[in-house]
């Protein structure tokens, strides 16, 4: 054996040690370094038509490491960009536990979205808010050679309009199933979309595949392959939702401007 690799030219040699490692990443062999990267560049997210019940959205940043998993919870550095940040903490955000788990590479910086923190209206228009996140060395973790690995911008809003345009690139509100445009009948309108799934699981589904899970692609507005499902889930409950007075005090808190206008479908 040791003369046919004797025969064997030297450059042949370190070709084949060289393909031998091609798949492998040279830092899982360094036991003394512990990498950290963000596995993306930018998030965004809008409370847009959540229900208006809920206050808080909780953002779980991803960041990965490189190298040998620890044996224990390990906290992860970052700071914020100042110049690529417009939010403020504790008024539109606030930081939760940031740290990669025992025994994994895969962890996460937790950033709570404040909702009643985002300034703007459907009338005065809403404010964009950023936050811009690097991460930094700590005692346990540097962050990896890549600049762009080492930061993170944050986007997110209050803001909801009208979804829907016709052919000419108008913006489309179908008044005669839902009277006056106003942002909260919309939000009213997805949430009992929502519901389907646990009363009509199939048509729901496809409903989400020709629609969008927030009805966001619904062609000029108008439901109509499925308008029979809409007048009975969709806009009943919402008339009556709209026209019951038990609701009345509750709607005006949240929108003094809103329009009690919502037809009976079926009229």
């Amino acid at each position: 054996m040791r003369h046919l690799l004797a025969s064997i030219p030297i450059s042949i040699v370190l070709i084949m040690a060289a393909a031998s490692c091609d798949n492998e990443d040279y830092l899982s062999f360094d036991t003394s370094y512990h990498g950290v990267y963000f596995t993306s560049d930018t998030l965004a997210f809008s409370f847009g038509v959540t229900p208006v019940e809920t206050l808080q959205y909780t953002w779980s940043i991803p960041v990965m490491t490189m190298g040998v998993p620890r044996s224990e919870d390990l906290p992860i550095g970052f700071e914020i960009i100042a110049d690529t940040t417009t939010a403020t903490e504790g008024v539109q955000f606030v930081f939760g536990d940031a740290y990669i788990p025992a025994d994994s590479v895969n962890g996460c910086i937790n950033v709570t979205i404040l909702r009643e923190g985002l300034e703007g209206t459907y009338d005065s228009g809403y404010t964009r808010y950023q936050l811009g996140l690097r991460l930094v060395e700590n005692d346990y973790f540097t962050p990896t050679l890549s600049s762009d690995d080492q930061i993170i911008v944050l986007r997110f809003d209050n803001a909801i309009d009208i979804p829907w345009y016709d052919a000419y690139g108008n913006k489309v509100w179908l008044t005669e199933y839902l009277g006056e445009w106003h942002p909260f009948k919309l939000i009213k309108m997805v949430e009992y979309f929502h519901a389907l799934a646990d009363v009509l699981p199939e048509t729901y589904a496809d409903m989400v595949e020709l629609y969008g899970e927030n009805l966001d692609n619904i062609p000029y507005g108008n439901p109509y392959e499925y308008r029979s499902i809409f007048r009975k889930y969709i806009y009943l409950p919402m008339y009556e939702y709209f026209n019951d007075p038990d609701n009345y005090d509750y709607i005006i808190s949240l929108y003094p401007d809103f329009p009690f206008d919502m037809p009976y479908p079926f009229g």
